[in-house]
């Protein structure tokens, strides 16, 4: 059945920026504020859209992705008509590549999206955590008759140097695009959701095979392609909370806004819910002396000790005389007696033994890897 528009989400990041975290799993898998995978917001963000048709296009280590999805059902997306699909690199006949770029990873999905016939396609990264309704953003893209449309968001200037920033016109007509500017023009940073008519981009995709042209990647080659093309390409402006979680501090960032940032990313908002697959976790248990103070923690945890300002996902274990601050703990870490940690972000399964410190004066972020074990003796007061 044809489909005003279908989403056609790019999940196949190995984000190596985030280097332990993502060892073993793709970057939109990685735990996130406690219960969730980063790639639940934007699943959430389309379901609560009300978009039923949705492509997840995986490549690095998808096994943990595919798994947590499963068949949609979390999000409202097992659908008969449509629903969620996993879309994995594949040979055919003639070629048979790893996807090369996210403009090339929906060019090699194009009978996927063709067998729907939507007049509209939209694209969106699985690693971007935020709320939106795309379907203000389609209403928007039909005001302007645009043939593209990019959501922006405005950045500090002294930050707009580290993105891809729109210029535009008064009426939100976008003229250039510029990436990551040494000296930017404007704050209008792209968040990487773009909305196309279908036909428009298939036909570039089409002409970019005839004629051989490199077409791999939206903002290197097809949005600057479009522009001198002169076609109507407009700015959507966003307002809200939005975070690229692509490095350790902004991992460590965006878990910490969900503790400091509650009116702009509100996880109890009844009308805008952040669905996941959530696991059969017995209730939290908080020990006669355990303590918590403004922290996240999730289903399954023990907490014998003290958690201040931090995030622990599900199955955490904090045993007598151990304080845990400014930290985000993820899932079936197990945290020893009388141990400090301040300012970490503490891998999967890691075991943290009794009487181990794990502090840094250089305000920096300590790091424990999945499944790592430290001991007292490998770590120094001071940061690892």
């Amino acid at each position: 059945m044809k489909k005003e528009m279908l989403a056609m989400i790019l999940a196949g990041g190995q984000g190596s920026r985030l280097g332990v975290f993502t060892k073993r799993i793709a970057k939109p898998a990685v735990s996130f504020g406690g219960k969730y995978r980063i790639i639940d917001f934007v699943l959430s963000n389309c379901s609560n859209s009300g978009i039923d048709t949705v492509g997840v296009l995986t490549q690095y280590r998808p096994l943990i992705l595919n798994s947590h999805i499963g068949m949609g059902s979390h999000w409202d997306l097992d659908r008969i008509n449509g629903g969620v699909y996993i879309l994995q690199p594949y040979m055919n006949e003639k070629e048979g590549n790893w996807y090369e770029g996210t403009a090339h990873a929906i060019h090699q999905n194009m009978n996927f999206i063709d067998s729907y016939n939507p007049k509209y396609v939209l694209i969106l990264s699985g690693d971007h955590i935020y709320k939106m309704d795309y379907s203000k953003m389609l209403e928007y893209h039909k005001e302007k008759n645009a043939k593209a449309t990019i959501a922006v968001i405005e950045v500090p200037w002294d930050e707009a140097s580290r993105f891809g920033i729109m210029n535009t016109n008064s009426d939100g007509s976008i003229y250039e695009f510029e990436e990551k500017p040494s000296e930017p023009k404007s704050n209008l940073a792209s968040m990487g959701v773009y909305i196309f008519e279908w036909q428009m981009i298939r036909n570039y995709f089409i002409k970019s095979k005839n004629e051989n042209l490199n077409y791999d990647d939206f903002g290197k080659d097809l949005i600057p392609k479009m522009l001198e093309d002169n076609v109507g390409m407009y700015a959507y402006p966003f307002k809200g909370y939005w975070r690229d979680v692509g490095t350790i501090q902004s991992l460590w960032d965006a878990n910490m806004d969900l503790i400091r940032c509650r009116e702009t990313l509100d996880l109890q908002d009844p009308k805008w819910k952040i669905y996941t697959n959530t696991m059969a976790m017995p209730p939290q248990y908080i020990g006669k002396y355990g303590k918590i103070n403004k922290s996240l923690v999730a289903d399954g945890c023990v907490i014998l000790g003290e958690v201040e300002n931090s995030v622990l996902s599900h199955g955490v274990i904090v045993e007598e005389d151990s304080s845990i601050k400014d930290s985000v703990i993820m899932p079936n870490v197990k945290i020893g007696k009388n141990v400090i940690i301040e300012k970490a972000m503490i891998g999967e399964g890691a075991i943290i033994k009794d009487n181990v410190i794990i502090r840094n004066y250089k305000d920096e972020i300590n790091v424990v890897s999945e499944y790592e074990v430290v001991k007292p003796e490998l770590v120094l007061e001071g940061g690892m």
